[in-house]
């Protein structure tokens, strides 16, 4: 659950660091006032996009960071395990930055991660809920999704679009290879006979800077005998051979040192250099007898590189980039070898359809399941929520194979007893919306594994009765899980375990949002305020304190 929230100049907030409570909190206050910027926040941490706006006027950056409480063997825990993102104790910390330039950077546990990851952790943290919310449950695509979530096939559904693909591209490439088989077969004719033509050349890279060395020496034989005939000479065999000059002068200073032995380090030098001149001399004269003019060798390598520049310049590819080439065409030919085989695409085809409709079907059932489960349980609530008699149904309805499944899911409803069911967006008002979506959303979080559930004025359009039955459906919820409600109804805030007030307040001609614990009598001048406005009686604070179960002071 959260514990705590760390907020730094994000819109109108300076500074503010919130400790949460288990059970059911309401966060009250003037329209305007923060509450919901404090979700907002929130949101960031759980890695909900963000740009430059969010960062408080004049500051460089906006900086949230949440703590939470998580259990030490939960899929949570193991995941971060997995991502090397644990901290060792029950305790996560998610943090988030935006500064004035729209750049975000994202934490875990003080580990930079990506967005990716912020959002993945997030997912097992909390759930939250806008106040446009049921808006959204009108769309078919937010039905399915809403109904796969609460029978805990999110996987198989991923499943059944990743079968479903496979199957859709195996199809595609058979209606190609039947469609375009002719020119598939002039493309792999000529793939084959360019492989052939490598492969008869039978060239590799190594085998290129060997002839291409062994052809600059061959081509300077003439050059290379005489200057290493010129250097045995001067070493060795002239008439002021070094070698022998060296040794004169070695001898000489020998018997000079004897005299004067500071000699000696001249004596020394000449050695080395009388001793190096000898092993060039021997290297020379072993270089000079292996080196052999070869015509028909030189003209054999000119051959061979005249063969590997032909297919070069053929196929506009450098020389060493030719066994590339090579296995590109190989591996183009395989494809076209694959895909050009209608009958054996056909079978891959027909397998992959078999694995979709094995998934399908096992998505189908799982949907079932959960349709009967669910449409009695929204129901029921619909009857406590001042629609009596009124009627709610999951409808599975059978279609082609998609992507989603064998079964459209629509959201049926009669609002009236008496009505047949119809379908949610042609019936429900605007107030019947906001109910039935209320329903569908307490209904659906009780099953959920998230332990903190956050909503975003999501009893906007309901009152009276139906409001106070609101707050005991969240104080209900709360038991289980930590629940967050930003409210502007006094019915569900007091059915509250506890209560902030967010209010702005100006400094120096700034104004921030401030977070107020309310206990006591606070509490009961804040429903007071919810209740009866800007004049608040004496009979006011009286029914405050009862929705409070207080006594007045």
């Amino acid at each position: 659950m959260l514990r705590r929230l760390t907020i730094r100049d994000f819109v109108i907030v300076s500074h503010l660091e919130l400790d949460f409570s288990a059970g059911f909190g309401a966060l009250t206050g003037e329209t305007g006032a923060g509450k919901s910027i404090l979700i907002d926040a929130l949101s960031l941490t759980l890695g909900e996009r963000a740009d430059a706006s969010v960062v408080r006027s004049e500051c460089d950056k906006a900086d949230i960071a949440a703590e939470f409480d998580i259990l030490p063997d939960g899929g949570l825990a193991s995941w971060l395990n997995e991502q090397e993102l644990d901290s060792g104790d029950d305790t996560l910390i998610l943090r988030r930055t935006v500064d004035a330039g729209g750049r975000s950077k994202a934490w875990i546990n003080g580990i930079p991660v990506t967005l990716a990851q912020l959002r993945a952790a997030g997912q097992w943290l909390a759930d939250i809920h806008g106040q446009h919310a049921h808006h959204g449950l009108l769309r078919a695509d937010a039905q399915r999704q809403l109904l796969d979530t609460h029978a805990g096939a999110g996987k198989l559904a991923s499943e059944v679009a990743a079968c479903w693909r496979e199957w859709q591209r195996l199809a595609d490439l058979r209606q190609t290879a039947e469609r375009d088989t002719a020119a598939l077969a002039r493309e792999r004719e000529l793939l084959g006979w360019q492989i052939k033509e490598l492969e008869e050349l039978a060239f590799d890279a190594d085998e290129w800077a060997d002839i291409n060395a062994e052809h600059g020496r061959l081509a300077h034989t003439a050059d290379l005998l005489s200057g290493a005939s010129e250097a045995v000479d001067c070493l060795g065999e002239g008439e002021q051979a070094v070698c022998a000059v060296l040794e004169h002068c070695v001898s000489r200073l020998s018997a000079l040192s004897a005299i004067d032995p500071a000699l000696n380090d001249a004596l020394e030098l000449a050695s080395a250099a009388a001793i190096q001149a000898d092993e060039a001399l021997h290297a020379l004269r072993r270089y000079h007898d292996r080196l052999d003019s070869d015509p028909e060798r030189l003209a054999t390598i000119e051959r061979r590189i005249g063969a590997v520049m032909d297919v070069s310049r053929k196929y506009r590819a450098a020389p060493e980039a030719l066994p590339e080439l090579a296995a590109g065409w190989r591996a183009r030919l395989d494809a076209i070898e694959t895909s050009a085989d209608p009958e054996r695409l056909a079978v891959a085809e027909n397998e992959a359809q078999a694995v979709f409709s094995e998934a399908a079907a096992r998505l189908s059932d799982a949907r079932r399941a959960a349709a009967a489960a669910l449409s009695p349980e929204i129901t029921q609530a619909m009857q406590s929520l001042a629609m009596t008699g009124g009627k709610f149904e999951v409808a599975l309805l059978p279609c082609e194979p998609t992507a989603h499944g064998r079964e459209n899911v629509e959201f049926l409803v009669a609002a009236n007893p008496g009505q047949p069911p119809r379908s949610l967006a042609k019936v429900a008002s605007g107030g019947e919306l906001s109910r039935i979506g209320l329903a569908i959303q307490v209904m659906t979080s009780r099953d959920s594994a998230t332990p903190t559930l956050i909503f975003d004025e999501v009893d906007v359009g309901i009152g009276g009765r139906v409001a106070e039955i609101v707050g005991q459906l969240l104080h209900r919820l709360g038991r289980d899980r930590q629940v967050l409600c930003v409210t502007h109804l006094p019915q569900v805030a007091a059915c509250a375990d506890w209560q902030w007030q967010i209010a702005k307040e100006t400094q120096n001609g700034q104004t921030t949002s401030a977070v107020t614990p309310l206990e006591g009598p606070n509490r009961i001048e804040e429903i007071a305020r919810m209740l009866g406005g800007v004049d608040i009686t004496h009979t006011t604070r009286q029914h405050a304190a009862e929705m409070l179960g207080q006594k007045m002071p």
